[in-house]
């Protein structure tokens, strides 16, 4: 299942758009959850990350899509950006946000279908990664890219996840070796964090989805190397 957002204020080519969807998944097999916002505010203010490919148009009254795709990055580097504009200079302006690609209106079905075996394929190339955890009455799979942090409550570990909160038996100890490839750090003791989900670091605490995680000192200094590490790669 792919996540798809259009972010378009004009109404035709929003439905334009989710019609040229909804023939793709026919012709292609792939499964789309389409959303759609009204304005680049809607989708960027308090943004979590969870759409595979954003529809941006470039220019809407509100807040247009190169600031609410700026926006967007800060919370999430993998999401794919395709723009959908009039003017193509603006691709250019698009390397600053990560865009992959644009569109000119008005959108012909032929180019839309291409921009999106293209999205598609860089999808493939950083294909989600997945683990299974033990809970109550079986077993839940979460993809590692919507774990934002794992806190341990004695012999249960809570991963706090885009799409909720899990509760699984274990020991902290144990999940921090697996963990350690998918950039997972140690915060502290109760707290193993997604590097990808941290936004900052305040008050000796990382901001995580708006949460303050406390950084203990015996372990600060090492997660804050962890931090500059993955953020090196990341815009590398």
């Amino acid at each position: 299942m792919l996540r798809v957002a259009i972010v378009e204020d004009d109404a035709a080519t929003a439905q334009l758009l989710a019609g040229y969807l909804r023939r793709y998944e026919e012709e292609s097999g792939h499964k789309l959850e389409i959303t759609s916002f009204g304005d680049g505010d809607e989708i960027a203010i308090g943004y979590k990350a969870g759409f595979d490919l954003i529809l941006m148009d470039v220019e809407m009254p509100f807040m247009d899509g190169m600031t609410a795709a700026a926006e967007i990055r800060k919370q999430d580097p993998e999401v794919v950006i395709i723009f959908i504009t009039n003017m193509a200079q603006y691709a250019i302006r698009g390397y600053a946000v990560d865009a992959l690609d644009y569109v000119l209106k008005p959108v012909s079905y032929f180019a839309f279908s291409q921009r999106l075996e293209r999205a598609i394929a860089r999808m493939g190339k950083r294909a989600a990664r997945y683990i299974t955890i033990p809970v109550s009455g079986g077993a839940q799979k979460l993809d590692v890219s919507h774990i934002h942090y794992i806190e341990s409550q004695g012999h249960k570990l809570l991963y706090h996840t885009t799409g909720g909160v899990f509760a699984s038996a274990g020991a902290i100890g144990e999940v921090e070796e697996r963990m350690e490839q998918y950039h997972f750090c140690r915060g502290n003791k109760g707290y193993l964090i997604n590097l990808a989900h941290v936004d900052g670091i305040r008050d000796g605490c990382a901001v995580v989805q708006g949460e303050l995680l406390p950084l203990s000192r015996a372990r600060k200094n090492a997660f804050l190397e962890a931090l500059a590490n993955y953020v090196g790669e990341v815009t590398r």
